[in-house]
């Protein structure tokens, strides 16, 4: 495949356009809200029913999303393997896509009462974002050259902050002023934004497909779960022999523990902590993510200028006082500033670790799925410790979420120290031919 070529570089950076609209919609800003209102009124406090079981709603969710990222660590370094040897992911891109957005269409019919939909849904939707990931970040090295990761990692994130944005605006319209748009009220505006979402995704998802050539693979037969696994056990072999790459994987682990539990939280603490309304906390969302654009753009050129480590190791110091100040924030106003720190670090943090991460894939590697995937399960675990961890602690602090901020504080601290120990590489001319 020919590298640095524009139009399929474009192609590839739809697909972050196509699937943030889940990562921003459903994840971030509305579904955490709609799930908290409409069960708190369903079952008249914070208690709910799971299968006959008692829960607290926000720790409910928190493990429910927990479950989703532990599943697909267990499969995509199979799957990741499969498709390096059969040359087929885009083949699973386009499964987990699939997948993802029909969970999504499914979430319209979730109304509180019915919780096991939406947990069961919103764990699908989860397992499809996170899925379709994995394989999508293993062509970033097939694409370009290493000089250019930063800049196209950088870019791919962008396009997803712009299109979540742009439908997060029509969202926002619909959800605070339904009649404009001929809905009877807000409840049956936010299901109509589930759906959205699900087309929005399947559909902008299909320039990256059409855009993206995949290269040869072995026919599909029946001893290919085989090659999977003695793909994985070659990369785990290879990883023995690159010091630095093992370091930068353990620290990623850490950091991203608290970045992934942020996002997929911080809404539900506006809401329960600091009671603003749907409206304020959407809004801020709509903010942050404009912010998130700047910032990834801003750390990428501070990569190119100090190093990769330099501007992880200033963004990782940004994220620890953020974490530390969400304790003593009381009202709206902190909210907001807190939402501006964490908005100008999100995009760098999440683009500057795949970009650092594939400069330090041993050069001229051809399995790249294999290699992502074991970044994508340590990404995926990550989130798996973080949400639980945030469910502990909110349980045994009788639905406080304050403590919780503090505990995150702890794993960016740990992954800034490992991060240290990192030595990256400007950039290798090529990666894959």
């Amino acid at each position: 495949m020919e590298l640095n070529r524009p139009h399929t570089i474009r192609a590839w950076c739809f697909f972050d356009w196509a699937n943030s609209a889940y990562s921003l919609v459903i994840t971030t800003a509305v579904f955490p809200l709609y799930y908290s209102a409409v069960t708190e009124s369903a079952f008249g406090g914070r208690t709910v029913r799971f299968f006959g079981t008692e829960a607290d709603k926000g720790a409910l969710y928190s493990y429910a999303i927990a479950f989703s990222f532990l599943l697909i660590a267990a499969l995509s370094p199979v799957l990741s393997g499969i498709a390096d040897y059969g040359g087929s992911k885009k083949q699973f891109m386009r499964f987990f896509t699939v997948l993802g957005a029909v969970a999504c269409l499914s979430l319209f019919f979730f109304t509180g009462s019915n919780i096991e939909l939406g947990i069961i849904a919103s764990v699908l939707a989860s397992i499809g974002y996170a899925g379709a990931l994995v394989f999508y970040n293993a062509f970033l090295p097939e694409i370009a050259t290493a000089d250019q990761f930063d800049r196209i990692s950088a870019k791919g994130f962008s396009y997803g902050y712009l299109g979540s944005v742009l439908l997060l605006i029509v969202i926002l319209a619909m959800i605070q002023q339904p009649a404009w748009f001929g809905l009877p009220d807000a409840g049956i505006a936010t299901r109509i934004a589930f759906v959205m979402v699900g087309l929005w995704w399947i559909g902008f998802s299909q320039i990256t497909f059409n855009g993206l050539q995949e290269r040869k693979g072995h026919t599909f037969h029946s001893d290919l779960l085989a090659r999977g696994f003695k793909e994985l056990k070659k990369v785990w072999k290879s990883l023995q022999h690159h010091r630095h790459t093992r370091i930068f994987l353990v620290a990623f682990f850490l950091y991203n523990t608290g970045v992934q539990t942020t996002i997929y939280l911080a809404s539900l603490f506006g809401s329960d902590e600091l009671k603003l309304e749907t409206g304020q906390l959407i809004a801020t969302i709509l903010l942050l993510q404009v912010v998130a654009i700047a910032g990834a753009t801003l750390f990428a050129r501070l990569s190119d200028a100090k190093g990769n480590r330099f501007a992880l190791s200033v963004i990782l110091i940004i994220w620890v006082s953020v974490c530390i100040a969400a304790y003593f924030v009381y009202d709206a106003m902190g909210f907001y500033i807190l939402a501006g720190g964490v908005g100008m670090v999100m995009g760098g943090v999440q683009s500057l670790s795949r970009a650092t991460y594939s400069k330090l894939i041993p050069e001229h590697t051809h399995d790249t799925a294999s290699f992502f995937s074991f970044y994508d399960v340590l990404d995926k675990c990550s989130t798996v410790l973080g949400t639980m961890v945030y469910g502990i602690i909110i349980q045994l602090s009788g639905g406080s979420m304050r403590n919780s901020a503090i505990a995150l504080s702890i794993f960016f601290m740990a992954g800034l120290m490992v991060l240290q120990q990192v030595k990256i590489p400007k950039a290798h001319a090529q990666i894959a031919a």
